[in-house]
């Protein structure tokens, strides 16, 4: 039934999650602003949120717009000046040259399982171009999305005040317990790690402009972004090297000259976040191991997408601190304490 109702939760799922993000900052401008509506509050923040999403696209995109272009003309020169015996030692460059001409087309595709494979592909081929075309159906999933974002900021303390009388009455001390870690966790770990995810993106775009990487600034952003998941940051490597091949070209630098330099980058800002930035904002958020990390980010990716891969890493610490101390009632398992005035509970009159 999930996967079948996958494109209509969706939607629900990620408005919630921004709501409950934005929820404090809506809070703040209604109780300390003495906002006395809160529609007015959430218009406030939407507004707010919009701006500085504008704003930033207004200052970046000229400067990335003029990278691209500028690493759009070093390709192309790349290509044109390709000198193969740079990359190439004349044996290898024999052994290209005699597979390229060993290589006959036409045998591989007399083939059965690669006719029947491009056969079954063809229709496919169709079925994404028109998928591509469907943007008027993206409007409206985003649209769609829009209005419960709106409408679950504007209802969120209802949501926080009445969701306990939907439990039933001998589950409700362990359910706010765990609705209460559950915020505290994503509340911690949403916090440190966009603020890590903004210091390396910073960080990479100063490093890539200092050594004079093609499209500096736009692929330090990227990797930024990427940072928001654990090692995904690894994914900006292959393009880096590809632009450190183009500034070569261009600037007729040795090769490992400028994929040393990017190296170089690479180990200055991982040591710096691993060593400085991790502590300490982060601190021990998870306690897990790399592996567990992958397992855990491969789990919820397959089962939310990339939602699941951001909401991954507190939910399966939560998970593994709950399983320890009612499941395998380990007695040195760090016990969930109840808070003094839940977060999640009706509010007094």
């Amino acid at each position: 039934m999930l996967s079948r109702l996958y494109g209509v939760l969706m939607p629900f799922f990620v408005s919630f999650l921004l709501a409950y993000l934005l929820d404090p900052v809506v809070e703040f401008v209604q109780h300390k602003c003495r906002v006395k509506f809160r529609g007015l509050s959430v218009a406030i923040v939407l507004l707010l949120f919009v701006g500085l999403m504008t704003l930033a696209v207004y200052l970046l995109i000229p400067a990335i717009g003029r990278e691209v272009q500028a690493a759009a003309v070093g390709v192309e020169q790349y290509f044109a000046q390709f000198d193969a015996d740079r990359y190439f030692t004349p044996v290898q460059q024999q052994k290209i040259q005699k597979t390229l001409d060993g290589l006959n087309l036409e045998s591989v595709l007399s083939y059965p399982e690669v006719r029947d494979a491009l056969k079954s592909l063809a229709p496919k081929v169709g079925e994404w171009i028109t998928g591509g075309l469907s943007w008027l159906a993206e409007l409206v999933v985003i649209f769609i999305g829009l209005m419960y974002l709106i409408f679950l900021m504007i209802d969120f303390p209802k949501i926080r005040a009445n969701w306990i009388n939907y439990v039933p009455v001998q589950y409700r001390d362990k359910a706010r317990t765990l609705v209460h870690d559950v915020d505290h966790n994503m509340n911690a770990y949403f916090r440190g790690q966009g603020l890590v995810a903004l210091i390396v993106g910073i960080l990479f775009a100063i490093g890539f402009c200092i050594i004079g990487m093609p499209m500096g600034i736009a692929m330090g952003l990227i990797i930024g972004v990427l940072n928001l998941v654990p090692y995904m940051q690894m994914l900006g490597i292959p393009p880096c090297i590809l632009l450190c091949l183009v500034q070569s070209a261009q600037t007729g630098r040795p090769v490992w000259v400028t994929l040393l330099c990017l190296a170089l980058v690479f180990i200055v800002v991982q040591t710096l976040q691993d060593m400085v930035l991790t502590p300490k904002i982060m601190g021990k958020v998870t306690g897990m191991g790399p592996a567990a990390i992958l397992l855990s980010l491969s789990v919820w990716g397959a089962l939310l997408g990339v939602i699941g891969m951001i909401i991954a890493l507190p939910l399966t610490t939560l998970g593994i601190s709950y399983y320890k101390h009612y499941i395998a009632k380990q007695p040195d398992a760090k016990k969930p304490r109840l808070p003094r005035k839940p977060i999640l509970s009706e509010p007094s009159q």
